[in-house]
């Protein structure tokens, strides 16, 4: 456990160290600790913990749904890749806030599970491999994508110096916008392929969902104010019944238990071609990953330091590396966990521990899991919108704290912003371009944060010195 500080802050690795935060009191230990190493009581860790669950449950399971359905996998099959998803990431997510000495784990309430996106280059594996032989090709790929990113991850930190708060402002503002379509979709009903997609009785339950959170920021008090999303979703369930809208047919339907059997889809193939896909959306994960560190470093108080974000990394390489074992999928991020730690100002990492664990029960029995799945898409729509519009906010606030007010940062915003809106506004854009340009540049976060730190280094950096020197001379 973090001991109070006792004089000025140290200075850590790079120049994004800022003081910690004003102490907590540990009533267990009744010692000074940082908020993100305070242990709540049960009461309150339990809602906060089940709101993390919540925001990323339809997350964890997109990757195997889509993918399993793509390799027609029989209802069986789907529950065993569900299964493996939802232990590996809660592995994962307890690696990640609790560490392993100092070896891996960032220890900051960081959640780590399947990213969406990888789906799109595992298909256009499953595509050009043999039926029997799609999930093989698409393991052996991801687990050498494993081992690269434990490769590269330490120069992520060494890197840190070029990510100072103008180039974070602009990663985390970009996160909450171009995650605003996943919860637009949900209100929608979230299948496009449906008849009824857009139905007024779906936006009108998101609205509904909306309503309720809001109502309970505002009147709510304490904890019930910071448990705002959860309750907002029980009630949107709860409304949903009468009218037929929340489906418990999972629940009947789901096994009690199902363990997910080493290599259960078949030995790891490696097909250079698919590696080299893999280890492209790789980097791309890495850059997303990072920022994702960096922006929860902010909101914490505890700015990510080289070391840090070393640790975080080589958590990702770790699952990566060993999740296609039980059939897990790449592994970074969730951004929509760094919004519920903003909303709910909720900053201690033994709650989302808690959740990692609650998600290994979840992998071990179904029909837990099939609870937290009858909540209703536009339930979720309603209050994806709150949350994920809670990060943009924190990187407008990051922002603003810039510097601004020089011309140089505003045109470095202005284009970056621009250039991660890009995929979001036209997706087909970079239709044309390479396909390892489409990977890097189709995710508006990697490339917003790439063309702000090239721009950074550009206006700040290269030249610098020589300038400093001329200067220095003349004088």
């Amino acid at each position: 456990m973090a001991q109070p500080a006792t004089g000025p802050a140290k200075a850590a690795d790079g120049p994004c160290s800022v003081p910690p935060a004003a102490p907590v009191v540990d009533p267990v230990a009744g010692q000074g600790v940082h908020p993100v190493d305070e242990k709540l009581s049960p009461s309150r860790l339990v809602p906060a913990a089940l709101q993390h669950i919540a925001a990323m449950y339809a997350g964890v399971v997109t990757p195997p749904l889509i993918i399993g359905q793509a390799v027609g996998l029989d209802a069986a099959g789907m529950t065993r890749l569900i299964a493996a998803s939802l232990l590996i990431a809660g592995l994962a997510t307890l690696l990640q806030t609790l560490g392993a000495g100092g070896f891996a784990g960032n220890r900051l309430p960081f959640v780590n599970a399947a990213s969406s996106a990888g789906i799109a280059p595992m298909l256009a594996i499953a595509e050009t491999s043999a039926p029997g032989h799609q999930l093989p090709a698409i393991y052996g790929a991801v687990m050498v994508a494993g081992v690269f990113c434990l490769t590269v991850g330490p120069f992520f930190g060494r890197l840190l110096r070029f990510f100072p708060p103008l180039v974070t402002g602009v990663v985390i503002t970009l996160i909450g916008v171009t995650l605003m379509p996943v919860p637009v979709t949900w209100a929608q009903g979230g299948d496009k392929t449906a008849a009824d997609f857009g139905a007024m009785r779906y936006l009108a339950l998101a609205a509904f969902t909306l309503v309720v959170v809001l109502l309970i920021q505002r009147f709510g008090k304490g904890f019930v104010k910071q448990v705002a999303l959860l309750l907002g979703m029980v009630i949107g369930t709860l409304a949903a019944i009468p009218f037929g809208m929340a489906d418990f047919s999972a629940l009947r339907s789901a096994p009690v238990a199902a363990l997910p059997a080493p290599f259960a889809f078949g030995a790891p193939e490696f097909q250079p071609a698919a590696i080299l896909s893999l280890c492209i959306v790789m980097l791309v994960l890495m850059t997303e990953s990072s920022a994702g560190m960096l922006a929860l470093g902010e909101i914490c108080d505890r700015r990510t330091d080289g070391r840090t974000l070393t640790r975080g990394l080589r958590t990702d390489g770790i699952a990566t590396l060993f999740g296609p074992v039980f059939g897990g999928f790449p592994t970074s991020a969730f951004a929509q966990n760094v919004g519920v730690v903003t909303l709910t100002r909720v900053r201690s990492r033994y709650v989302v521990a808690a959740a990692g664990g609650a998600l290994l029960v979840l992998g071990a029995f179904p029909v837990l899991g099939a609870v937290v799945s009858t909540v209703p898409m536009p339930v979720l729509g309603g209050a994806g919108i709150v949350l994920f519009g809670s990060i943009a906010v924190s990187g407008i606030r990051t922002l603003s704290e810039a510097g601004l007010d020089d011309s140089s940062n505003i045109i470095l915003v202005a284009v970056a912003l621009g250039a991660g809106i890009i995929p979001l506004a036209a997706p087909a854009f970079y239709t044309d371009f390479p396909a390892w340009a489409q990977t890097v540049l189709g995710s508006g976060i990697s490339a917003g944060a790439l063309v702000a730190v090239l721009l950074n280094l550009f206006f700040h950096h290269l030249g610098t010195r020589s300038h400093a020197a001329a200067a220095l001379k003349s004088s």
